[in-house]
């Protein structure tokens, strides 16, 4: 670490382990010391570390072919795309029928990317395009984003990030972004305007401490922004690819709340970066050749890998297994509630994204959780976060509640 610091800009405050190698829920740092992975590398490894599966197309696809720029086809982004849209309408995602209820509503092509935070860049440049298309006065601009919300660290995604910490540094950010209130119906049509271009909510906030959006807000929210013509994106990054139990967090909802752009990266990869920003026909007429670009997104091996990935996450029977594991856990997670009521006051999420909110600083039982082998991190204000691989087993679940009791007993003794 010492001789390695000098040279990395210093973006994070790492903690001592060095992991060097890790196989399904466990790393394994260079003393060989083994820790249970409860966070999945921040819901990337849905399937595990090192899936077999995953290495074996990176082996091959790595011998044949690993980029070749979007000047040219691939056999690979084409199938992603194809594979994303196919997997959504058939787990009935993006389902709104468009505002004429001619179908140009749902989901039509997919743009594939780097990030998360690329993927979003995506999602607000389309939707700024729609806007102009719509009003070419172009006072059509404003994008509303709420509080809580975490959509990435570049200029535009981070002007859609409304916490003061991120942006402060790196102001001013970018004009015609909005911020609400997250779940407050009543603030809706005063925020989303004839002004508003485009809406982007979480369903889950994953970064903002595991909150979920009311049915009803997201319902009251997607009437809005037809009412005015407003294109509706959910960032689904970090809730979506069955992390709730469904392939989509929002597929649950009746069409009518159904989004016009869908963002996706982390688990699509299982640690190989990509991103991919799903369109209804409606917002892929508006884009035209040149309107947006990427040099490695799309490439062969990223989107060869998850094209695989993908397929096993749509897979109904691992997200029946999530809902059955996520339970699991959220009982365990009562358990410790229960044990120390003045501390653990609230358990929030689905499936396998949960948040456990305590009343002091969760840093202390993070890191001596680390120390007894387990890997939590933490979210919003107070809040443990709990992010495992999709393919966790419920031994594993055990063990790593036993360890965070553990933890928690000798950094706050028993309440």
């Amino acid at each position: 670490m010492a001789s390695h610091a000098p040279f990395m800009v210093a973006t994070y405050a790492r903690p001592p382990p060095v992991f060097e190698k890790a196989e399904g829920c466990y790393f394994y740092d260079i003393e060989n010391r083994r820790y249970l992975d409860f966070t999945a590398g921040i819901a990337v490894a849905a399937l595990g570390h090192s899936d077999p599966g995953v290495a074996r197309i990176l082996a091959s696809q790595g011998a044949q072919l690993v980029h070749a720029s979007n000047l040219y086809h691939n056999p690979w982004t084409g199938a992603l795309s194809r594979l994303l849209v196919e997997t959504t309408r058939a787990a009935g995602g993006m389902a709104y029928p468009g505002s004429e209820g001619d179908g140009k509503g749902a989901v039509e092509s997919v743009f594939i990317c780097n990030s998360g935070s690329e993927a979003n860049e995506a999602a607000i440049k389309f939707a700024r395009k729609v806007g102009k298309a719509r009003d070419p006065s172009g006072a059509k601009m404003e994008v509303v984003s709420f509080t809580g919300a975490f959509h990435g660290r570049t200029l535009g995604s981070l002007s859609a990030t409304h916490t003061e910490k991120y942006q402060r540094p790196f102001g001013p950010m970018v004009p015609g972004f909005r911020c609400g209130t997250y779940n407050d119906i009543d603030s809706i049509p005063q925020l989303v305007t004839e002004k508003t271009c485009g809406v982007l909510v979480e369903p889950i906030q994953g970064e903002g401490g595991v909150h979920a959006a009311s049915d009803a807000f997201l319902l009251a929210l997607a009437r809005r922004c037809r009412a005015v013509g407003a294109v509706l994106v959910y960032d689904e990054i970090q809730c979506g690819l069955s992390r709730t139990g469904a392939l989509w967090a929002h597929s649950r909802l009746p069409a009518e709340a159904h989004p016009d752009i869908l963002t996706t990266a982390k688990a699509l990869g299982n640690g190989v970066p990509i991103g991919a920003t799903l369109v209804s026909g409606e917002v892929a007429a508006r884009i035209k050749v040149g309107d947006h670009g990427t040099t490695f997104g799309g490439n062969p091996l990223a989107c060869r890998v998850g094209h695989h990935v993908l397929s096993r996450l749509a897979d109904p029977a691992l997200q029946e297994a999530v809902a059955a594991k996520g339970a699991v856990l959220a009982r365990g997670l009562r358990q410790l509630q229960q044990r120390y009521p003045a501390l653990a006051t609230e358990i929030r999420g689905r499936g396998l994204i949960l948040g456990l909110q305590l009343t002091q600083d969760p840093t202390p039982v993070v890191a001596a959780a680390r120390e007894r082998g387990l890997l939590v991190i933490t979210a919003g204000t107070n809040t443990l976060r709990f992010l495992p691989a999709l393919t966790i087993t419920e031994d594993e679940i055990q063990e790593g509640l036993a360890i965070l009791d553990a933890a928690m007993a000798a950094t706050y003794g028993r309440s």
